[in-house]
């Protein structure tokens, strides 16, 4: 039920959210993540927020699926893209063998660790042979509710540990990062591109 206060939490500060990310720069990782994909792929913006990372990837001529689960960011994100972004749960993902790549950029870290597990099954499931999937969260072994939200922090062991109970994904790249908005460049987070095997 955690994740459901982390919503209510991004519909009532829906505005203040997207002002403070739709233009953080961050161009490096989404070129990295697109350069591991065909042009002209299929991508699924997998808990989109302000809708800057799906923007950025249709200006690049990819196909992209808009999804989260605030319906107030939705409305956010549909006028920033100027394409309807759907209002879903990560737990209703029912897509098979569709995406090329699936970007989920500081989104699933808000699940606990079971039902992220489930998750990242529907997400193994929607991804094409091949696929991969760029997702990022906050650096460390702490679960629980931080300025409101529910958080699972990761470390390279920890999601080690985790990935092994779950199929059909393996890690290709893992990296570290400070966070890109001002002021916050104290607090780490783990990136990774994982590889449907």
């Amino acid at each position: 039920m955690e994740y459901h206060n982390t919503l209510g939490y991004y519909d009532s500060h829906a505005e203040q959210f997207y002002k403070s990310t739709v233009n953080v720069e961050f161009t490096a990782m989404q070129e990295h993540f697109l350069e591991k994909l065909p042009k002209g792929s299929y991508i699924l913006d997998f808990g989109c927020g302000s809708g800057r990372d799906t923007k950025f990837f249709m200006e690049q001529d990819y196909y992209v699926d808009a999804v989260d689960g605030s319906k107030e960011l939705c409305k956010l994100a549909s006028r920033y893209t100027e394409m309807e972004v759907k209002n879903m749960l990560f737990q209703e993902l029912s897509e098979v063998n569709r995406y090329d790549g699936i970007w989920a950029c500081s989104s699933i870290l808000h699940l606990p660790i079971d039902e992220l597990a489930q998750v990242m099954r529907k997400m193994v499931i929607a991804l094409k042979e091949n696929g991969i999937v760029y997702t990022s969260f906050k650096y460390g072994t702490f679960a629980g509710e931080r300025n409101g939200r529910f958080f699972t922090d990761m470390t390279e062991e920890k999601f080690a540990k985790f990935l092994s109970g779950t199929d059909g994904l393996e890690v290709e790249e893992q990296w570290t990062t400070s966070d890109v908005r001002p002021g916050r460049g104290e607090e780490k987070w783990l990136n990774l591109i994982l590889r449907k095997k």
